[in-house]
């Protein structure tokens, strides 16, 4: 099994294209230390040839323009994809808008939780995305699911399972509380396997590490985990939004309940933080909180990482 981190970022990329914020600056600078990154998405294969998406992220087109691999075959039909399958784990702009780049015709299947697929439904621009074309499965909660593609099996099962998380920003509901009308299917985290007892576990926006998930991570090969801020009260601070992480359905690295503490004792292999804000420190090679990080265990995703399994 082969896996690609197309993007590493979290919602807006880094640097964010109107934030003046002192990660945004530096990158744009050029400052050692530094890297650009654009919108989370990973890429799975079995073989190498056939691919899955597991979101779709608005810079998806730049994304697979530096991937060889998501080429169309040279030796292929005037109009092809390796792409075969998409996965979503949640209905966020910065998971689902790179969909309307698959456009022109291209067969592939499409996995969500019936309310994100009912999301996609309700907004009449995704209808760009011919059913006769694009094949859409709602994928059950708990249950495993074979993925496949236009043309057949592609070789990787994936779990899908309920983390704490929130509603997309422009599905929520203020008039219903505090979780803002936020259902168990809106975030999801997923586990990919592929033979060989081969898995790892994918969950890019989670809100908190409850006993249920931490129990199911214990003792994984291959974690990647929600690492957009590394304080609950970073963007405030920083000036950037008036939102905590907690507001935003996102876990912080630090702190007695961060996703640190909360992996100290499960014996993952390997933890990799992806969907990293512009405002996250560990963004800065050089600063302290990329040292504690690196002390903890855990590995910045940047684009264009690949893993073998």
């Amino acid at each position: 099994m082969i896996i690609k981190v197309l993007g590493s970022a979290a919602g807006g990329g880094f640097p964010q294209w109107n934030c003046n914020g002192r990660n945004s600056a530096a990158v744009r600078a050029g400052k050692e230390g530094f890297q650009a990154r654009t919108q989370s998405s990973i890429a799975v294969s079995a073989t190498g040839a056939d691919w899955v998406l597991f979101n779709a992220s608005p810079d998806i087109r730049e994304q697979i323009a530096k991937t060889p691999q998501l080429h169309p075959d040279p030796a292929g039909a005037l109009r092809n994809s390796p792409i075969k399958s998409v996965v979503l784990t949640n209905g966020d702009v910065d998971h689902v808008a790179g969909l309307l780049s698959l456009r022109e015709g291209q067969k592939f299947t499409l996995y969500a939780t019936r309310r994100v697929l009912r999301a996609l439904e309700s907004n009449s621009i995704f209808n760009v995305l011919a059913p006769d074309k694009v094949r859409r499965i709602a994928f059950a909660l708990g249950a495993d699911t074979a993925l496949s593609g236009p043309d057949g099996d592609l070789g990787i099962e994936i779990e899908i399972f309920p983390v704490p998380g929130k509603v997309a920003l422009y599905l929520e509901d203020a008039t219903a509380g505090e979780n803002f009308g936020t259902k168990e299917d809106d975030t999801v985290g997923v586990r990919v396997s592929c033979g060989e007892g081969k898995s790892f576990f994918y969950i890019p926006g989670c809100a908190a590490l409850e006993d249920d998930l931490r129990a199911r991570l214990r003792g994984a090969a291959l974690v990647f985990f929600d690492g957009t801020l590394y304080t609950d009260d970073e963007l405030i601070r920083q000036g950037l939004l008036d939102k905590t992480g907690k507001r935003m359905g996102h876990i912080s690295m630090s702190g007695p309940r961060g996703s640190m503490q909360g992996f100290s004792d499960l014996d993952v292999a390997r933890k990799i933080y992806i969907h990293i804000n512009n405002s996250n420190p560990v963004l800065d090679e050089n600063s302290p909180e990329r040292k504690t990080v690196a002390a903890a265990g855990w590995e910045v995703a940047f684009d264009g990482l690949e893993i073998g399994m």
